[in-house]
């Protein structure tokens, strides 16, 4: 399975980073896969603080914690993707710090909910309905 997903991949890649050398010269090619490194390594050195962040955001209950791994995971996969030499990784990199991005800025617009503004016992409470028949047919007796 991961050979089928990897060999087009990996064709995609060298198609489009050959196309874009071509393009912009060799120059720029290696002052693009440079610059790209460098920004995925700052990236990733920089994690354990968009970490922890994270956490902080997780305790406030402003990040469920499903988002949390969500925007952590698609954190280190973009900066590993932008260490990676090549267009499409960087294209994909920079899609998933986007993605980062995006969960943290919709964390950050949700409002704060404390342990006072959620009312105990209202998540367990059952709404039930009981008919009981045995008593219907003993009054008609």
């Amino acid at each position: 399975m991961f050979i089928i997903i990897a060999i087009p991949f990996l064709l995609l890649e060298l198609y489009l980073s050959l196309e874009v050398g071509e393009n912009i010269g060799f120059l720029w090619s290696a002052i693009w896969i440079v610059v790209s490194m460098l920004i995925g390594v700052r990236v990733l050195q920089s994690s354990p603080l968009s970490l922890m962040g994270n956490l902080n955001s997780v305790s406030r209950g402003k990040l469920s914690m499903q988002s949390f791994q969500n925007a952590s995971t698609a954190y280190l996969i973009g900066a590993i993707f932008l260490i990676i030499p090549g267009v499409l990784t960087d294209f994909l990199g920079l899609l998933s710090l986007g993605y980062t991005v995006y969960l943290q800025f919709i964390a950050k617009i949700t409002p704060e909910q404390t342990k006072f503004d959620r009312k105990k016992g209202d998540d367990n409470v059952i709404d039930v309905e009981i008919i009981d028949e045995h008593t219907d047919r003993n009054s008609r007796d």
